[in-house]
């Protein structure tokens, strides 16, 4: 019997469309120095690695009638050559060149006929660099039975393990009829099964007609010339289309400011994350006396025994933050994101950053695609960006023997959310990926400005030139300082 798509899963496939596609991409520039690092050998490279993901061979098949949820199967005609593919940017291959290749391809839905996942090869950036844009899809990357694939394709030596001959073969493909009596049969041996498949069922039209309903006030408001006013600046009626902004920033800084001002760096990372929101926000003119703060929901690894653990040993748990935007003095801003956590670290389900940079692999392309699916997840809890923060090992990782310089994470939009935002850290960099409506923030390029500017603003407050704030203020809110 077929492994069947789980409740969740189908609920991931539901909520999508053409504005929101639920897929989860990494871009990581390599230098392939003496390696010889091209496509080929990244085809290669996939080919003797993709055995430890198996259900990146397989493709989604519906039950006839819906009478079960679908199920995974052995895709018969699976084609490397398809999923990965060829590109190149025109000279000079910059940065910004990158990322609008990068937005284009996020912003296309994948094709749900065939393994949800694509990687591209870009060639031509400065320096004789490249690139690898890796994307799958929410329902494929659970961390319980599958991982993302990039996390397997790394070493860390610049001389590749082999891993021995793949022999892989399609199963046989399932006829309906044995879908339906493979349905049937799971009916009566676990009746649940049919509750759980009545409630996808109910769940999946009750989103269309939510999706269909938003279609037509939308049109309406077209046909009036007025758009519905959003709850917040980063919300609003999403496009098909997205802007994607990378910032790469240096480990060093946040650690000096950690010791400076007590805390942690997931700590100061989310004070620069809220300094570059107001900065952002002050350019756009926007009144922040009626948007002091804003929500992020922040995807945290926790161990819980009430929580299903993934297969990197661990959970992941939302963990609502209030950022307070509002407020002008950068130290302050930094004193109250860390007492938001303060209670989260106290209760002992929190996992350390070390840990998890320590865990075999590029750990952080799976956890971001985790962190996304608990955003999804919590959707209806009204935040109003997601932020995910994921630590990775700090030494060099290689692939086919060429070294990742970069690796920036790239999030789905939620519906309504016109932003989300993931940080990297790796090899002594923060990274960040900022995915960006392109409608609604046209702008997104002067938020990457801002994440710089508000790091620069905390590291002066951490110069020896200037006064040190006492260091068990970071536990807890200065009286009054608070936004109102």
């Amino acid at each position: 019997m077929s492994e069947r798509l789980r409740p969740r899963d189908l609920a991931f496939l539901a909520s999508e469309s053409p504005t929101t596609p639920m897929h989860n991409a990494t871009l990581e520039v390599f230098d392939p120095g003496g390696s010889a690092f091209d496509y080929q050998r990244l085809v290669e490279l996939i080919a003797d690695r993709i055995a430890f993901v198996p259900r990146y061979r397989q493709r989604l098949r519906a039950v006839p009638a819906r009478l079960a949820n679908p199920v995974w199967v052995d895709d018969p005609d699976f084609d490397l050559a398809y999923h990965v593919r060829r590109s190149a940017l025109p000279r000079p291959g910059t940065l910004d060149q990158l990322r609008e290749l990068t937005a284009r391809i996020v912003s296309r839905p994948l094709d749900r006929t065939r393994p949800l996942w694509e990687v591209y090869f870009v060639e031509g950036l400065e320096g004789g660099r490249v690139a690898v844009l890796s994307k799958s899809h929410q329902v494929l990357v659970d961390g319980v039975r599958t991982v993302d694939l990039g996390q397997v394709l790394l070493d860390d030596s610049p001389e590749p393990k082999s891993l021995g001959p793949d022999e892989w073969q399609a199963g046989s493909r399932p006829t309906p009829a044995s879908l339906v009596a493979d349905a049937l049969t799971e009916s009566v041996q676990d009746p649940l099964s049919v509750l759980n498949t009545v409630r996808s069922n109910v769940g999946s039209a009750v989103r269309t007609a939510e999706q269909a309903a938003t279609v037509v006030s939308t049109v309406a408001g077209a046909l009036s010339n007025r758009r519905p006013a959003p709850e917040s600046p980063v919300n609003g009626v999403l496009s098909q289309q997205r802007r994607f902004v990378a910032v790469d920033t240096d480990l060093k800084a946040y650690q000096r400011i950690r010791r400076v001002h007590g805390g942690t760096v997931n700590d100061v990372i989310l004070a620069t994350v809220t300094g570059a929101l107001r900065g952002w926000l002050m350019t756009r003119a926007e009144s922040l006396g009626g948007v002091r703060r804003l929500k992020a929901m922040v995807p945290m690894s926790v161990i819980d025994d009430e929580l299903e653990a993934t297969s990197l040993g661990t959970q992941i748990a939302g963990h609502e933050v209030t950022l307070p935007i509002g407020e002008p003095s950068p130290v302050l801003r930094l004193h109250q994101v860390s007492y938001a956590f303060h209670g989260h670290g106290e209760t002992g389900r929190a996992v350390g950053a070390q840990r998890l940079a320590g865990i075999a692999g590029f750990a952080p392309t799976t956890f971001h695609a985790l962190g996304s699916r608990v955003a999804a997840q919590e959707v209806r809890r009204g935040f109003h960006l997601a932020v995910t923060n994921v630590p990775g090992p700090q030494f060099p990782l290689y692939a086919a023997g060429a070294r990742m310089l970069q690796s920036y994470p790239v999030h789905p939009l939620l519906p309504g959310h016109a932003l989300a935002i993931g940080v990297t850290s790796y090899d002594g960099r923060v990274f960040y990926g900022i995915t960006a409506d392109r409608d609604l923030v046209p702008d997104a390029d002067v938020l990457g400005q801002c994440v710089h500017e508000a790091l620069d603003e905390l590291a002066d407050s951490a110069s020896p030139q200037r006064p040190r704030a006492p260091r068990g203020r970071s536990t807890r809110p200065p009286a009054g300082g608070g936004p109102e």
